[in-house]
């Protein structure tokens, strides 16, 4: 069956919906007339294979792909890597999911029409780089962060429920000596009660310790990490490792794809958005972006809050000019999102750089 052609300087839009085994495409032209759609496995050859379908149509291919963070990176980086364009496009809305159904076709379909509509503009991550690194040593933490702090609570679980004499010898330790007093139990035979609740409480114990040190592990490895690629964000007050691993996990290995300043504030959900009506002139948080990064924002702007001159000073000013609390901490994270990613340039520089020199 002939395919049929698009003239070399019409766009073609193959719009993606991706799989965790195969990816449906849809190829629809500048006119919005769909041209064909097509099932592929997810896989290389799968990729390759989709390449050179939608190639066949002729035309200016742009592709436009849902999950680039997840089924569709694979699928992403084969792009980019022949040379064609490629827009992450976000999941279709439930309205319209309401109104015309859910289906494979259908969302690649919705694909393809956000990227010819102008809706999808964003670029995908490469992860190719330290920064893709960095969220996996990150993921890695993040995990054993969780189970250590799942495994305290059951701890504490366990002390409320154990024999009196252990429960009453136990209580009133502070954290870390809790943590050694139970490591060090020995429970022997467990024939009653009270040598379960011991046995139990050392198990536990011995978990918290090594996933403790698993932790720390991580930490000494994110250091390294963010501070060969960003050493100025690493130095800036109050930022640690994990900050600054979040914030180069929010710019990605193509920080360059982050059109300005504001579009990276906005990303991390610290630009303030319009909330006023008739005479008034207020802004409101926004409740969208990378949540792990405005979390991040906010841990650094409490610290800068309590022991940072400057920022110590502002607040003053700001307060005794009717401020609240949190105006105050909105629009210091939207200042501190803007002297990060200045700490960020070198990081952005060679890239952009690189189109002039060749």
């Amino acid at each position: 069956m002939s395919m049929q052609q698009v003239p070399a300087h019409r766009r073609v839009v193959i719009g993606v919906d991706t799989h965790k085994h195969v990816h449906v495409a849809v190829a629809i032209d500048e006119l919005g007339a769909t041209l064909g759609n097509r099932s592929f496995a997810a896989d290389t050859g799968g990729y390759l294979e989709l390449i050179d379908w939608a190639l066949a149509f002729g035309g200016k291919p742009t592709f436009g792909i849902e999950g680039t963070g997840s089924y569709g990176a694979g699928l992403a980086s084969a792009v980019r890597r022949r040379d064609i364009g490629a827009i992450e496009v976000v999941r279709t809305d439930r309205r319209d999911r309401r109104l015309r159904g859910k289906s494979d076709s259908i969302d690649a379909e919705n694909a393809a029409r956000a990227v010819l509509a102008g809706q999808a503009t964003a670029i995908p991550k490469t992860a190719d780089g330290t920064v893709e690194m960095i969220r996996q040593v990150k993921v890695a933490k993040d995990i054993a962060v969780k189970a250590r702090t799942a495994a305290m609570i059951s701890l504490k679980q366990v002390i409320v429920n154990a024999p009196p004499q252990l429960r009453e010898d136990l209580q009133p330790l502070s954290k870390m000596a809790l943590i050694n007093r139970c490591a060090a139990l020995r429970p022997g035979q467990v024939t009653t009660i009270l040598s379960s609740s011991k046995y139990t409480l050392r198990a536990i114990a011995r978990r918290w310790q090594h996933l403790n040190e698993e932790i720390s592990g991580h930490e000494k490895v994110l250091e390294q990490l963010t501070t060969q690629v960003a050493p100025d964000l690493t130095a800036a007050f109050a930022v640690g490792p994990d900050t600054a691993a979040e914030m180069l996990i929010v710019a990605g290995d193509n920080p360059e794809r982050i059109r300005s300043e504001p579009a990276f504030a906005r990303l991390c959900g610290v630009a303030p958005i319009p909330a006023s009506s008739g005479m008034t002139n207020r802004h409101r948080l926004n409740r969208g972006g990378h949540r792990q990064a405005n979390a991040a924002l906010y841990r650094v702007v409490i610290v800068r809050m309590q022991h940072h001159e400057p920022t110590k000073a502002y607040v003053a000013r700001r307060t005794a000019e009717g401020k609240t609390k949190a105006e105050i901490i909105r629009c210091l994270k939207r200042l501190l999102a803007r002297e990060l990613w200045a700490a960020m340039r070198p990081l952005r520089q060679p890239r952009e750089a690189s189109p002039e020199a060749a």
